[in-house]
């Protein structure tokens, strides 16, 4: 156990840790500790091996009341975990001690976002002023610098899409002439700022601004977005490398970058369980999935400044950056170190230097069992499509998943809190239940732990609902039987309406007072 205020103490030291909020994410964003990484009951099978990769990391979980982390710690033990801190009382007990908790999510990011845009006074252009210039025909372009999918739901009328993290190494392909201003948007406010700032330090003779509070701010203003825009950067040239490499280059050189060879690489993966490492691959889905540095995790540039807490649990860790080369890796690096992670460097040669030096590569998206599978495979029964019969079905699915289609009939919990809500829903340890997902996986453990419970006739339904479907069976959808809250998804500002969207940008804008002394919020 560790109490609030020794995990406040080791919060504020520069000791290796990690902190764990193990409630569902839709809880998480209600209020939660200061840099605490979301991490999911559920999830940990999955997630934990490559956020805390040393093993003797002190990890600090907490969940509301403590009974998630009285749960988990037996399963983190199992993976290995020699120092597993549960916080006394949990945040109930943090709060009581009058601690802070702060609400929303990837808040470090945008803390950091709303701290530069003040610190080097980005220009803005409000909605009604853009939409004036591209209605009188004026010299823009437009770039959206959220992921392709936001970009496809909404984007500014005629914006293209270019991920944050590609904007320095692409923007020569889109800009033709010097007179030509370039608008950044994005959702709301911090991926644009990040991303005008990170063309501003190409000291490129255009105008660069950010559109104020992006496409939310748009619809506030009453003005329509476009849907379902296909407009991406045209593949990169020579000629646009080379601009890029030369801004990459003096940044690299202002910020101190360091350069992390292949055998530095070996070497610090080789001792991992002393230290923790990141090995994060900026580029886009398509080249990460072509080949990858072996254990990669895909993390493109924009995304790893925008929800850095998601891939990185660990502040005291080594962090080394993967693109092609470098520009990608080293803009990156540079918003990385500004945001105060001690040490990130940039494998030097990028992709092909650790090809040309031996390195093991990986192709295709990460897809790696959980932890623990093999042994929970071969622990519980399995069950073909046409074994469920009248039997009870729990699907532990995500429950948007869940929603988009699962076996008529079947039932929906959270697999996080299986244990407290499981006799509720089969009184009768004797009854024989089927416990499915989309591929298995996570029904497979979510089995097991029926097992360890007494439920002596719990199965999986092999290859879970998508063998089903593939068998040619029907599925049901929406949220047809609930069994549990479902708080594991966090829907957008835009998702909400408009009062929702207002509060957000409000929130977002007030981060500033917070953000110029992090420590206040600890």
């Amino acid at each position: 156990m560790i109490a609030p205020a020794d995990l406040a103490a080791l919060m504020q030291s520069d000791a290796p840790h990690a902190v764990l909020d193990l409630r569902e994410k839709g809880t998480y964003e209600t209020g939660h500790i200061f840099r605490a990484t979301s991490l999911p009951r559920r999830l940990l099978e999955f997630r934990l091996p490559g956020l805390v990769t040393a093993t003797a990391t002190p990890l600090a979980i907490y969940d509301e009341d403590g009974r998630l982390a009285e749960l988990a710690a037996p399963t983190l033990r199992e993976l290995g975990y020699t120092d597993v801190r549960p916080l006394a009382g949990g945040l109930a007990a943090w709060r009581a001690a009058l601690r802070p908790v702060v609400q929303g999510i990837n808040v470090p990011s945008k803390v950091f976002g709303e701290r530069m845009l003040h610190e080097l006074k980005t220009p803005q252009i409000p909605p009604h002023a853009l939409a004036g210039r591209i209605e009188r025909g004026e010299d823009l372009v437009i770039v959206d610098s959220r992921t392709p999918e936001e970009y496809a739901r909404g984007c500014i009328p005629g914006a293209v899409s270019v991920p944050g993290g590609e904007l320095v190494l692409r923007i020569g392909e889109l800009v033709e002439r010097p007179e030509t201003t370039i608008v950044v948007h994005c959702g709301g406010r911090t991926r644009s700022y990040i991303a005008a700032e990170s063309l501003r330090r190409m000291s490129l003779p255009n105008p660069v601004v950010a559109l104020e509070n992006g496409t939310m701010g748009w619809e506030l203003a009453g003005l329509t977005l476009e849907r379902g825009a296909a407009r991406w950067a045209p593949p990169v040239t020579a000629n646009g490398k080379a601009l890029a490499s030369l801004a990459a280059e003096r940044v690299a050189a202002e910020e101190g970058i360091r350069l992390v060879s292949p055998e530095e690489l070996r070497a610090l993966r080789a001792h991992t369980h002393q230290g923790n490492l990141y090995v994060l691959d900026v580029r886009t889905a398509d080249e990460y999935a072509a080949g990858h540095v072996a254990g990669a995790v895909w993390a493109p540039g924009g995304q790893a400044v925008q929800a850095t807490d998601e891939y990185v649990a660990v502040r005291a860790a080594a962090i080394v950056l993967v693109c092609d080369g470098f520009v990608r890796s080293v803009m990156t690096a540079a918003w990385l170190g500004r945001m105060g992670l001690p040490s990130v460097g940039v494998l030097a040669g990028g992709l092909p230097g650790w090809e040309q030096a031996g390195g093991a590569v990986e192709k295709g998206q990460a897809g790696a069992l959980p932890a623990g599978y093999e042994t929970a495979w071969r622990s519980v029964a399995h069950a073909k499509p046409g074994d469920l019969g009248t039997v009870l079905v729990l699907n532990v699915d995500q429950s948007d998943a869940y929603a988009r289609g699962h076996v008529p009939g079947a039932a929906w919990l959270c697999r996080s809190r299986l244990e407290l809500t499981i006799a509720a829903a089969a009184p009768d340890r004797g009854q024989p239940i089927v416990v499915t997902c989309a591929d298995g996986h996570a029904s497979t453990l979510a089995a097991a732990t029926l097992g360890r419970l007494g439920y002596g006739r719990a199965s999986v339904l092999e290859g879970g609902t998508r063998a089903w479907e593939q068998a040619g069976r029907p599925v049901e959808r929406g949220r047809t039987r609930l069994l549990d809250t479902p708080d594991d998804v966090v829907l957008k500002p835009y998702e909400r309406g408009r009062e929702a969207m207002e509060r957000y940008l409000r929130w977002e804008e007030d981060l500033d007072q917070e953000g110029r002394s992090p420590s206040r919020l600890l």
